[in-house]
């Protein structure tokens, strides 16, 4: 079974238990005030495995199983047998990656909590873009190139992270983009040559 199916059927079946068990809800979300005074950091992980609705749920599996697959079968690619293991690595570290600047600056403040994929999915959403920059993706709700796609949702979520409007993870999404890029960058450097190539013919 593909590896990401495995993370989708794991996400939707502990987010569905958690909204049925408060507690187990509190105990994985991420909690920077917790981490900060228990030392436990293993919410930088299981965070990302709960979510807070059917809408957010279903957005982010809808995402992850899309540009995941693809992004997996690139890691299988170059890398074979290994590349599973790899491509499970680069989306676990994308996750506690993502939610590392929002514990920081959270960490003392025990008003602030967040969960959600949201961060790794930002992740494996540059990531195809670095290796298909053409690829043609929604951004609300309107199609263009990857490439373009990649530069506006990073803007925009540098910006909204600065505004603080909204009770949106923005910070997850930027640093979880950010990694997809430099990661998927050190593992298939070839991949940038042909994203520059391709863009500059745009």
């Amino acid at each position: 079974m593909p590896v990401t199916i495995v993370i989708v059927l794991i996400t939707l079946g502990v987010s569905f238990y958690a909204w049925s068990k408060e507690e187990l809800m509190y105990k994985l979300i991420m909690d920077p005030y917790s981490i900060t005074k228990k030392k436990e950091y293993y919410r930088l992980l299981t965070s990302g495995f709960i979510h807070a609705d059917y809408f957010h749920l279903f957005f982010n599996l809808i995402a992850l199983w899309s540009f995941g697959s693809t992004v997996e079968y690139a890691f299988s690619q170059v890398y074979g047998t290994l590349g599973e293991i790899m491509y499970l690595l680069f989306y676990l570290v994308a996750l506690v990656v993502s939610d590392l600047p929002s514990y920081i600056k959270n960490k003392n403040n025990y008003n602030y909590s967040s969960l959600g994929a949201s961060g790794a999915v930002s992740a494996l959403i540059m990531s195809r873009i670095i290796f298909d920059p053409m690829s043609e993706i929604l951004f609300f709700f309107i199609p263009m190139p990857g490439f373009i796609m990649g530069t506006l949702y990073i803007a925009y979520s540098y910006y909204m992270g600065k505004r603080q409007y909204d009770n949106i993870g923005h910070d997850a999404h930027l640093y979880g983009a950010l990694f997809g890029i430099v990661v998927t960058i050190i593992l298939f450097p070839f991949a940038i040559g042909h994203f520059i190539e391709t863009i500059t013919n745009f």
